[in-house]
């Protein structure tokens, strides 16, 4: 066990605790238990997130808890705070819950129903997009914005897609006529696209599943954003697998019971979530399987984006 980890544990009484290693993502996360309670500790990389990010990423995430919302609810530290300091990282402990991730990357678990499920996913996204929409964010809530500057500026939030060094001149040059394009048509819908508080990083990994209750975790990608894209992140993944129109569909019908979800912007997110990705594996290619992450990463930005520019988005 590393050493960092009964000395985070302390600030919450827990120093004794069994902890068990779970993963290390952007975050290095644990799986702590003591008696019948059981909880995730989070280490949080050193810059990827301000303090005033992680706390309104926390204050967010108990909003919804205390709402009723399956989501790990943050606890606090034996003084008060939500955010703890050991090993020179700050920490976090949330409520750990049961369940079992709906799939992995593009494939969803033996014997699901595709579209039932998806309609049962797309309610618990209205649901807590209509929770948020009720709340009124705290003083110095802060989160990064994925909307226009953050999807297509200068500098997006997961870097320059159309700047991958394994991109061939041509496809670099089809990438920014994309990119142009797509400013444009945003521009164009302004005020039309719901937009707010977003979970965004919404992967198969980060749904549970346990019986007929749904369940999200791993907020630490929230952000402003449009409520589609929250959509379009869950499906992207899965665009070329035999189900994925009996996803599509559920997901809409369960999402359009509490709120409006359009098929032409919901065809733009997917090709705008497309794009994020490219730049984001440019920046990991030293971490393993980054090459062939890379490479579908570039392949579905290419494709969608000649759909896109073809008007033929699927």
């Amino acid at each position: 066990m590393s050493v960092s980890v009964p000395s985070a544990l302390s600030q919450w009484g827990l120093a004794e605790a069994h902890a068990e290693f779970v993963a290390q993502r952007e975050n290095e996360v644990w799986k702590v238990v003591q008696g019948p309670d059981a909880y995730a500790l989070r280490f949080h990389r050193p810059g990827y997130r301000s303090d005033a990010e992680l706390i309104s990423e926390l204050a967010w995430m108990s909003m919804l808890a205390v709402n009723g919302l399956r989501v790990p609810r943050p606890v606090p530290c034996s003084d008060g705070a939500f955010l703890g300091q050991a090993g020179g990282r700050r920490v976090s402990l949330l409520t750990w819950l049961d369940g079992a991730p709906i799939g992995a990357v593009g494939h969803l678990s033996d014997g699901a129903d595709p579209r039932r499920l998806c309609r049962q996913i797309g309610r618990a996204m209205a649901e807590l997009h209509d929770r948020t929409d009720a709340w009124e964010p705290p003083e110095g809530f802060t989160r990064p914005d994925w909307r226009a500057e953050g999807l297509l500026g200068d500098s997006p939030l997961w870097g320059r897609f159309w700047a991958h060094p394994d991109l061939e001149t041509t496809e670099r040059d089809l990438l920014l006529r994309v990119r142009a394009h797509a400013r444009r048509d945003l521009q164009r819908l302004g005020e039309t696209l719901d937009r707010g508080l977003i979970h965004a990083d919404l992967l198969a990994e980060n749904i549970l599943a346990d019986g007929a209750q749904i369940a999200f975790i791993d907020f630490d990608d929230a952000a402003w954003g449009y409520r589609d894209f929250e959509l379009a992140t869950l499906l992207l993944k899965f665009r070329d697998r035999p189900y994925f129109a009996e996803m599509r569909a559920g997901l809409c019908e369960g999402y359009a019971r509490r709120r409006a979800v359009s098929p032409e912007t919901l065809d733009f997110m997917l090709l705008l979530r497309a794009l994020t990705y490219p730049g984001w594996i440019a920046a990991r290619m030293d971490e393993p399987g980054a090459t062939e992450r890379s490479r579908r990463a570039i392949a579905t930005a290419l494709t969608l984006a000649n759909d896109y520019l073809e008007g033929t988005p699927r």
